[in-house]
């Protein structure tokens, strides 16, 4: 193993075997001697990796990808295949809510139980303990017994044991997500403060704003092989391009059929104010942006219909980095911006509206907006 890298792993593959309708007992055996099916599902494919000392890594990927299950391998709770997986120093991780925590036992008692898995001594966490007490917040609930506590209070313990045992790696798979805004904070800037310091850190995490912050390398994990290993921008950017083709098909046969009635959201453009006569036309402009294919952009002067020929779709990418996650797989880039010059020689002086309309391929009204336009 190279002196500068903290992980490696080589020519990783990962199957689990599944049974179904297993016989259990001598008598389904006899009887059922034909029943029993396996199957072999195959979780990562010829993964390689080298993680380097001091990195703050992302693991990022769809549900099923492998993120987790390379995760527990490097802490060896599961083993691969075949190929290898090799630390270079001191590991703590926080995979599981509570897991190394005993139920019955006090938070204090399961400080000790916890920090002594990670290799800490008894004079080790006796220095500590107060640190870790302090930095959980739990206050007088620390001599309760864990079975009493939330959610969030067993992240909170979890937390405070990992970074005080002052491991040389930290291992974190969406744990983070638990606990309140405050202590997600706390525990964000607790990470930012090892970043900057000699401690390697790999994080699953599904909040891509946190992997962006947080992280200076990223590894997306596609189908059980690594897909993309690089800058967190720029691999983000193309996970939620194979996200969006991903769900494409998916979600315009759950259109056609009405299971999915689709979402479309039309900007608010300001009031128009007051306007010369003596103007030939008004410049509008703005963008709408729909999951449904198939759907219908109108514009209307009070009653009337705008000529769609006069109304034209351009590129807004800002809109689309807006909006690409939830309008996965059906977003067109080239049109979700829209202009008009709306033509007035032949309207009256006085109040009018402007209505922009989006419809659903079977004419369903799915969102407007009004503005307000004066002549004068």
């Amino acid at each position: 193993m190279e002196e500068k890298n903290a992980i490696e792993v080589k020519n990783v593959y990962k199957q689990f075997k599944v049974e179904y309708d297993r016989a259990r007992t001598l008598k389904d055996k006899l009887l059922f001697w034909n029943r029993g099916k396996t199957e072999y599902h195959e979780v990562l494919k010829d993964i390689n990796l080298n993680i380097k000392k001091g990195e703050t890594v992302a693991l990022i990927g769809v549900n099923g990808s492998g993120k987790s299950t390379l995760l527990k391998m490097m802490t060896k709770i599961i083993f691969p295949t075949s190929g290898a997986i090799t630390t270079n120093g001191k590991l703590t991780s926080l995979l599981e809510l509570g897991a190394g925590f005993h139920i019955d036992f006090t938070g204090r008692e399961n400080i000790y139980f916890n920090a002594s898995i990670f290799g800490l001594t008894r004079k080790e966490i006796d220095q500590r303990l107060d640190d870790i007490i302090e930095f959980s917040e739990l206050g007088s609930a620390i001599d309760n017994p864990v079975r009493t506590y939330s959610s969030g209070m067993y992240m909170r313990l979890a937390f405070s044991v990992a970074i005080n045992v002052d491991a040389d790696i930290l291992l974190i798979d969406e744990i983070l997500a638990v606990g309140d805004q405050h202590f997600q904070e706390k525990c964000f800037n607790k990470l930012e403060e090892l970043k900057h310091s000699d401690k390697t850190i790999v994080i699953v995490s599904h909040s891509l704003d946190v992997v962006k912050k947080l992280c200076n390398r990223a590894i997306w994990l596609y189908k059980g092989e690594v897909r993309e290993d690089g800058k967190p921008s720029e691999v983000i950017e193309h996970y939620l391009d194979q996200v969006s083709l991903d769900h494409m098909e998916e979600r315009k046969k759950a259109i056609q059929q009405g299971i999915y009635k689709g979402m479309t959201y039309i900007d608010e453009p300001k009031n128009y104010q007051s306007f010369s006569n003596n103007m030939k036309s008004i410049d509008c402009h703005g963008w709408a942006i729909s999951d449904d294919s198939q759907s219908i952009f109108e514009v209307y002067l009070d009653d009337n219909k705008i000529d769609s020929s006069l109304i034209e779709r351009y590129k807004r990418l800002d809109v689309y980095k807006a909006f690409r996650e939830d309008f996965a797989g059906l977003v067109d880039i080239d049109r979700l911006g829209w202009r008009l010059s709306l033509p007035t020689e032949d309207v009256k002086d006085g109040q009018h509206f402007l209505k922009i309309v989006c419809k659903s391929h079977d004419n369903k009204e799915l969102s407007n907006t009004v503005c307000e336009i004066y002549i004068e």
